[in-house]
């Protein structure tokens, strides 16, 4: 997945909030143990969308949130009671080179899921649409990050209504996050919905500067430990952390290659995740199993695997999707 980006240092009149240091390092480390969840999946340990699905998939959107909720806050502190622009363009030149380099190496080494708009990228754009919320009140604010939430209710569950449209489609689009088919990454981190919980950070800073919370605050949990420390350094450690973990996983590949996945849990998972873009899962999940039961009946399935045969052109697996889509209704 992916993650943020180093905070600048507190105006003087802004104390120091070590807990927030030992937030981001502890949310680094998840993002380490779930990035190692990702490497492992892609050389092959772990079945294929494994990191994508379930409780993992949660658990990134939970870290990736926490990023984010932290850099509003930091926003908050970092220019308060004024804009310091000087080290604010810094930390954000840092971001912006860091997420520029990050997007032309995937693009070279991976290709197809390359990293056009990931966590850095976000953060880099909340940080500039975050300075027309500086100067509003914490209760505005926290107003429109709260209409952002319903309106992400509104887009996944209440049917049919979606915030979604083909005209966000173009490439130079993406970005927004309201494409209806944006291009796979394998770190899609667009503003709608992820400027929410920047927002809700930036705006809780703002309320706890206005209740005068943040002196207790700083005296409030540990801020000189190991985890504080790397959260000091967050982009350094986004930066390193990744190619280390994928080498060392690599190193194991060579030295304890991971079994060769059975080509027909790979068919069938392959067949439920595209059927369920337009059915039930239970139907689904019937159909898959009767045309991989007929295609080794018809000793069709390993010519289809390995391509020899083409799904689209041949008339025997046409008919077999015929018969067992009749059958799974």
């Amino acid at each position: 997945m992916a993650a943020i980006a180093e905070s600048a240092d507190a105006p003087q009149k802004m104390p120091r909030i070590g807990i927030l240091d030992t937030a981001r390092g502890i949310a680094l480390l998840a993002m380490a143990s779930y990035h190692c969840t990702w490497d492992f999946e892609y050389f092959g340990y772990l079945d294929s969308g494994t990191a994508e699905t379930g409780w993992l998939k949660l658990y990134a959107r939970t870290i990736a949130s926490t990023f984010l909720f932290l850099a509003g806050f930091s926003l908050v502190l970092a220019n308060t009671p004024e804009i310091r622009w000087r080290p604010y363009l810094r930390r954000l030149g840092m971001i912006v080179i860091a997420a520029v380099a990050i997007s032309v190496v995937t693009y070279f080494l991976i290709g197809q899921g390359w990293i056009y708009f990931g966590i850095l990228h976000s953060i880099a754009a909340a940080s500039i649409i975050g300075l027309l919320f500086l100067r509003l009140p914490a209760f505005a604010t926290l107003l429109i990050a709260v209409l952002l939430a319903a309106g992400i209710v509104v887009d996944n569950v209440i049917a049919p209504f979606s915030l979604h449209s083909a005209a966000f489609d173009t490439p130079w689009l993406w970005w927004v996050g309201l494409s209806v088919t944006p291009q796979q990454s394998n770190d899609y981190v667009p503003l709608f919905p992820w400027l929410t919980p920047f927002l809700f950070g930036l705006g809780v800073a703002q309320l706890a500067i206005s209740l005068n919370i943040l002196p207790r605050l700083a005296k409030f949990g540990p801020g000189r430990n190991v985890i504080a420390r790397a959260g000091r350094h967050s982009l350094a450690f986004y930066l390193i952390h990744q190619p280390l973990l994928f080498g060392l996983v690599y190193l194991l590949s060579v030295v304890a290659p991971a079994p060769q996945p059975d080509p027909k849990v790979g068919y069938i998972k392959e067949c439920v995740a595209a059927c369920t873009q337009s059915g039930g899962e239970t139907m689904c999940r019937s159909f898959c199993q009767c045309t991989l039961d007929k295609l080794q009946e018809q000793n069709l399935f390993t010519p289809l695997e390995s391509g020899a045969i083409k799904a689209g052109s041949d008339e025997r697996v046409n008919r077999i999707a015929i018969q067992c889509t009749e059958q799974a209704q």
